[in-house]
């Protein structure tokens, strides 16, 4: 079954566990304004709390994944309004850092075309990324007299090596998807025609995992980098410990498969 949501700036499609969400100001190249934050912000919510979603994906309409923040809405026409700018900014920041990072399932940014600035920070937060070949990528701050901000420098010096992160940040040049699978700032690159199915290959394969197993990987993953080896020994134990409680041994059922009934082979 297939179930299809509209707020006013995305779209979110539900059908077989998977919830794509696709960001739906294509005339803008999908440049992030206000209203967008907060429709974000809602809709990972729902996200969060629906039970059926196993695995979210995270697109953009037409030629574009996302131009970065609105130049126009997002800086300029709330210039004179701090306010809405602090609301905007603070919805943001909770869908990208909070909603986003911490989202307990799988995610996966499918980068169709253009992205560039402030999309870099919720393309680094994603679980996996996949690229069309001739998605553009850059971080054109540098250009515009300014720096990349929100996150952005630290999540992309986190992800790369410092001299392909320099390169993006200090010379505003852009970089096409072969390029960034080869930065490692995505996963790998297909043909744009290959896109959707490469996509939903991956997607299957996480179904196919327990997801309170894949919830807990996601999160040892995450807190292990700012941890030392001893630290994250024990904190391995324990979320390891953790599982084996609340997933009621499943790892049990797999063992039975290998060594026992021979159906399983990993």
């Amino acid at each position: 079954r297939e179930q299809v949501m509209t707020y006013k700036t995305i779209l979110v499609e539900k059908k077989d566990q998977i919830t794509t969400i696709t960001l739906n100001r294509p005339q803008s190249k999908n440049a992030m304004n206000p209203q967008m934050h907060f429709d974000m912000r809602d809709a990972l919510t729902e996200v969060e709390q629906d039970r059926e979603c196993r695995v979210v994906v995270l697109t953009g309409a037409g030629d574009a994944f996302c131009a970065g923040m609105d130049v126009k809405e997002y800086f300029l026409e709330t210039e004179t309004d701090p306010a809405g700018r602090a609301a905007a900014r603070k919805a943001a920041f909770e869908w990208m850092f909070r909603k986003l990072r911490l989202l307990p399932k799988p995610t996966i940014a499918a980068v169709n075309g253009w992205c560039f600035g402030g999309a870099f920070a919720w393309l680094a937060v994603c679980d996996f990324a996949i690229a069309s070949e001739t998605a553009t990528f850059g971080l054109s701050e540098v250009n515009w007299g300014i720096i990349p901000a929100g996150g952005v420098t630290k999540l992309v010096s986190s992800l790369l090596s410092p001299r392909d992160a320099a390169y993006l940040i200090m010379t505003g040049k852009p970089i096409d998807g072969k390029q960034a699978a080869v930065m490692r700032l995505v996963n790998s690159a297909v043909p744009r025609e290959k896109l959707d199915q490469q996509v939903l290959e991956l997607a299957e394969e996480l179904k196919k995992k327990n997801p309170m197993v894949l919830a807990c990987a996601k999160e040892v993953l995450r807190v292990d980098q700012n941890l030392s080896l001893d630290d994250a020994l024990l904190w391995e134990t324990a979320k390891w410990t953790e599982l084996d409680a609340s997933a009621k041994k499943t790892w049990h059922k797999g063992v039975k498969q290998f060594k026992e009934e021979r159906t399983y082979r990993p």
